[in-house]
């Protein structure tokens, strides 16, 4: 069976600890998906149409999402009003959907919130961090029980 593509959104300044995890998970061959980063903060420009564009891209390659929501994932950025949604990870939930790929959402914690995007596409819903459960979700909407 061919890996999954999965782009994954998460507040780099907070939470890349996790998505380095999931690098290094990726690094199993047999893990059964491929991670794709979808970060701003890894684009060199600081252009917010040159970010949409190749986030917009990144995303149009994958064909799922893992949104790691942590503690400032639905905090307001400063160029919000340029981004046209909240923060970023509002902007990367919309655009997968826009696409059509599947979402698994990874809660960090209980107090954490989510952005008003995520909701209503169907997401596969991970209330702790580890490989067994996002590997049970991205199996589930891929129709893989």
């Amino acid at each position: 069976m061919a890996n999954k593509k999965v782009c994954v959104s998460f507040d780099y300044e907070n939470d890349r600890n996790y998505y380095n995890l999931l690098e290094a998970w990726n690094k199993n061959p047999s893990i059964g998906f491929y991670i794709n980063d979808c970060t701003p903060s890894e684009i060199q420009s600081e252009s917010v149409s040159t970010i949409k564009q190749v986030l917009s891209t990144k995303i149009g390659e994958a064909n799922y999402m893992i949104a790691i929501i942590g503690k400032h994932s639905n905090d307001k950025h400063p160029d919000s009003n340029e981004i046209g949604y909240k923060n970023w990870q509002a902007f990367e939930i919309d655009k997968n959907a826009e696409k059509g790929n599947k979402l698994v959402i990874v809660k960090l914690g209980n107090s954490c919130v989510v952005p008003d995007e995520a909701y209503g596409q169907g997401a596969e819903w991970v209330y702790s961090f580890n490989l067994e459960d996002i590997l049970k979700a991205l199996n589930k909407l891929a129709g893989q029980n």
